[in-house]
């Protein structure tokens, strides 16, 4: 791991567009894997497990599946499992594997797995996938002599977890609340904008208030085609000007310095506005963070997840500002702020060696604190980042908290219904957030979990 800035953690909870920068959501957009459609929604909650890779969704993902992936897919469900630390059934008595790779064997693979803990687990492995939903047949029957596909495989074992985590009530909490008036009830859950896979699945009560909800509420909906096209408009010169203009000599000299590092054409970069090779740069400063890319963990954010799942519900989505706000916000620092940004990141690619542990230490409890939905513990972490008043940290929160309250208001006010909204946590916890100014308004607002 590089040398994480400031900048970098503040953004994480701050705002959506810098670290998950542009190219996961092009990536959600433009890739289409070869899997089936009745196995969406279950499997773009399953990759973020951490059991398989999506390189499978394109390489016969619906052929029969190898010893190999097989293996591999039953070890990490194996860990993810075991990651709950259940209490031990000591009459556990293990199904027969025959290991020939059909739908019925994986299902006693994945049973033998389950049933060691000290759970409800009937003693028939074929009736208690069944009566979990676990296993589903077609009108062809259950097809348990059938070899099974890389899909069939993933499926019952994304249903195997879910479920598991589901009967030990366990799932990552957030930090969240909820605000209501007569007609109106609006969950409220503060996301980290990039994550790991310790993150998923999330508990039980919060995905039931996001399915059970009419709409979600976003800072920007980076699937938006508009708003990627504005960001690429803005973020690139097109007047004759290049960054040679914009910063000063020796920032200029870093910046050649880290693309002949990291192999880029200095010919590109000449053309991205200061802002947008920060947010590139320091989005590269999480690579192998948690053994996982930047773009990974961009990928596994909490407020990705809600947006996928909102579109594969055909749930409405609304922006509370935009991604050209958003844009609007970079574009308004001063040269002076973004060639501040830019040289923390260019410092932290080209000197790696003085990274502590301590922000990797941040960010992990970070993760562990959302996950166990505690508020308080979470809160204090936000000290990190007191007494920053830089122009940047000004930017991330303030007025935006004030105007995205103001826009939850109008929606009490003025709409019937329930409606889930996920943005950066700093905005619900920082001095005069948006519960602040909910308060402020007269409305009280609850923790989630009571």
């Amino acid at each position: 791991m590089k040398k994480m800035t400031k900048t970098a953690l503040a953004t994480t909870l701050g705002t959506t567009l810098m670290l998950t920068s542009i190219m996961p959501a092009v990536k959600a957009q433009e890739i289409t894997p070869d899997i089936s459609n009745w196995a969406i929604e279950a499997l773009n909650d399953g990759e973020k497990f951490g059991i398989f890779p999506v390189e499978w969704y394109y390489e016969g993902f619906r052929s029969v599946i190898s010893n190999g992936r097989l293996n591999s897919l039953m070890d990490l469900t194996e860990k993810k499992i075991a990651s709950l630390d259940l209490p031990k059934n000591e009459s556990f008595t293990p199904a027969a594997v025959r290991g020939d790779n059909t739908r019925g064997d994986i299902i006693n693979r994945l049973y033998n797995i389950v049933a060691q803990y000290d759970l409800n687990v009937a003693e028939d492995a074929v009736a208690y996938m069944q009566e979990r939903k676990i296993l589903q047949g077609s009108e062809k029957g259950l097809m348990l002599e059938k070899e099974a596909t890389t899909q069939h495989a993933v499926i019952f074992a994304v249903r195997l977890i879910q479920d598991t985590f589901e009967q030990a009530n366990a799932g990552a909490k957030g930090v969240a609340w909820v605000v209501e008036d007569e007609d109106t009830k609006i969950y409220l859950l503060g996301s980290i904008h990039v994550g790991t896979p310790d993150l998923y699945p999330m508990h039980k009560k919060l995905t039931k208030a996001f399915n059970d909800s009419e709409g979600l509420f976003v800072e920007a909906n980076l699937l938006d085609p508009s708003g990627i096209e504005y960001y690429m408009e803005k973020a690139m010169y097109t007047d004759g000007r290049t960054i040679k203009d914009a910063v000063s000599e020796e920032t200029y000299v870093k910046l050649e310095k880290v693309a002949e590092k990291l192999g880029l054409p200095m010919e590109e970069l000449e053309l991205q506005k200061p802002w947008l090779i920060s947010n590139n740069f320091t989005s590269l400063t999480m690579d192998d963070a948690f053994g996982l890319t930047a773009e990974e963990m961009a990928m596994h954010g909490v407020d990705m997840q809600f947006l996928l799942s909102a579109y594969l519900q055909q749930k409405p989505v609304y922006e509370l500002e935009g991604m050209n706000a958003q844009v609007d916000m970079f574009e308004g620092l001063s040269l002076e702020a973004q060639e501040e940004s830019l040289v923390a990141a260019l410092d932290g690619i080209l000197e790696p060696t003085e990274q502590s542990d301590e922000d990797l230490q941040l960010m992990a409890d970070w993760f562990t604190n959302w996950i166990n939905g505690d508020v308080d513990k979470f809160a204090a972490s936000l000290t990190e980042m007191e007494g920053d008043t830089s122009e940047f940290n000004q930017m991330l929160f303030g007025k935006r908290d004030e105007n995205m309250a103001a826009k939850l208001a109008d929606v009490l006010e003025e709409q019937d219904g329930t409606f889930f909204v996920v943005v950066g946590a700093g905005h619900f916890l920082v001095d005069k957030n948006i519960r602040y100014h909910l308060e402020q308004k007269g409305y009280e607002v609850k923790p989630f979990y009571q």
